[in-house]
């Protein structure tokens, strides 16, 4: 589209999980500075953390947009509770303050009432849609499709395979629990809104009795939690798409790498041998891209499903939103058309570095060690989200001809940053 936007980078979102889960939404909203990759000249970000300098020029420099040319508002209590509250959004008056032209639309991390509320309260739309309007009146199916039971509802109405599970409230948790031990020996329980393998907890028939404060872990005393079978996945995967009036349409598929559950980076493309896998997500994600579409959705959505021992896709939850996963492959897309090459394969991940360790510094060392990413080739590594918080690891992006490639660039990183000792 054609203006300015306003990227609302709302990962703090009530969308994918209940506000009261701040260790969570702390967690997030460091990774807001990613959303850098995506400003254009004239661009706005309304971020909940601040956003290093370091970092801005690195990124600037890689995508070609002067800094100069770009705003970011750094205000936490633009997100979350502070923005749901009645009254003009928190961020309008230091968006105008920025003193760039008149914003084209909004383009949030999520679809949520406070962005509806943000781009009101500038005069503009929330894209892609025509109207701030538009955009509320898709806010229930947004919702509804970011819980787990609202998916699992969708699912099987949309006949996808999913895992045997029941939907109940913490009174009814225990029950349900006991039943889908007997019937299957593991099962996991997930709270309803959640995301990145927040809160989810694995039980064993082996291991006896649960103890009440592990089932209260999970979930707030009025929200649903979803038991399902634990499938023995060997492997999860995703399709990430987008939909509108014209249908929706495949962005790319990749596998998720997890621990215990948690999301903890990706690999792009899936390989041809998964050629038969693919197809399988896509017709699932082409379904659901079309029941968003019918009830007013418009915009990014992803589908993630768990592969058996033996094969068997079985799909897992939606997250109708842009993911972990939506940035990086749209920098990825970004700096291969600059460098004028076709789609690249593509990796992301955390590695550790030694404490103290700075933004500049950790760039350098990448150029020193031959593994900085280098436009000419488009290929290496991409320090995609700034500088860690302290004790944290740093995020990174791995980009290459083909999977290996990347893998191989992944595995060099890794032996080179390990902390001596």
């Amino acid at each position: 589209m054609t203006g300015s936007l306003v990227h609302y980078a709302n990962l703090v979102s009530d969308l994918a999980v209940d506000p009261a889960e701040g260790g969570a939404l702390r967690a997030w909203a460091e990774q807001a500075p990613r959303e850098v990759w995506l400003l254009r000249p004239g661009d706005v970000l309304v971020s909940p953390v601040e956003i290093g300098e370091e970092f801005l020029a690195y990124a600037c420099a890689l995508t070609g947009v002067p800094r100069a040319s770009l705003a970011v508002v750094a205000d936490p209590g633009a997100f979350g509770a502070a923005a749901a509250r009645p009254g003009p959004h928190p961020a309008v008056a230091a968006v105008s303050a920025a003193g760039l032209r008149q914003p084209a639309a909004v383009l949030p991390t999520a679809l949520d009432a406070s962005a509806v509320a943000l781009a009101r309260g500038l005069g503009a739309s929330v894209h892609p849609y025509a109207t701030a309007d538009d955009a509320e009146a898709a806010l229930g199916v947004t919702r509804l499709l970011n819980t787990k039971a609202g998916f699992r509802e969708a699912g099987r109405v949309l006949g996808m395979r999913m895992p045997d599970g029941r939907v109940c409230r913490r009174g009814g948790a225990a029950e349900a629990v006991a039943e889908m031990l007997r019937a299957h020996g593991e099962v996991v329980v997930k709270p309803d809104r959640s995301a990145g393998g927040h809160g989810m907890l694995f039980l064993s028939a082996a291991a006896g009795p649960r103890p009440a404060r592990g089932l209260a872990a999970v979930g707030g005393e009025q929200g649903l939690w979803v038991v399902e079978e634990r499938i023995d996945a060997v492997r999860s995967v995703s399709v990430q798409m987008e939909t509108g009036p014209d249908g929706p349409r495949t962005v790319f598929t990749g596998e998720m790498r997890t621990v215990e559950g948690a999301f903890a980076g990706y690999a792009a493309p899936l390989p041809e041998a998964s050629a038969g896998l693919g197809a399988v997500l896509e017709e699932w994600g082409g379904a659901l891209g079309r029941y968003l579409a019918e009830r007013g959705y418009a915009g990014p959505f992803g589908l993630d499903a768990m592969v058996s021992a033996d094969g068997v896709p079985y799909a897992g939850e939606s997250n109708v939103r842009r993911t972990a996963t939506t940035t990086p492959q749209a920098m990825a897309a970004r700096l291969a058309a600059a460098a004028g090459y076709g789609e690249r394969a593509w990796a992301t991940g955390r590695v550790r570095a030694e404490p103290g360790l700075r933004f500049d510094a950790a760039v350098a060392r990448l150029r020193a060690e031959g593994l900085a990413y280098d436009p000419a080739r488009c290929e290496g590594v991409v320090l995609y989200a700034g500088a860690p918080v302290e004790g944290a690891a740093w995020r990174y992006a791995v980009l290459a001809a083909d999977l290996a490639g990347a893998l191989w660039f992944e595995g060099r990183l890794h032996a080179a940053w390990a902390p001596a000792g």
